[in-house]
């Protein structure tokens, strides 16, 4: 069961990762940049992402144990 919600949990903040990702590049696009730049900004967004959830996860396991 904890195998199951880990890898639940590890699932959704890629999905969530990668839809703000996506929304970093869309809106950088409206913005007027070309692509690489756009592409840039939905890389910046994805690893922001990703590491506020392992921020997340080390202050919870520091408090945890």
């Amino acid at each position: 069961m904890t195998v199951a919600v880990v890898l639940l949990t590890i699932a959704m903040v890629l999905v969530v990762a990668l839809l703000a990702a996506a929304g970093a590049a869309v809106l950088a696009r409206l913005d007027g940049a070309t692509y690489p730049a756009a592409f840039q900004q939905a890389a910046i967004a994805f690893v922001a992402v990703i590491s506020l959830a392992a921020a997340v996860t080390a202050a919870l396991a520091a408090v945890r144990s």
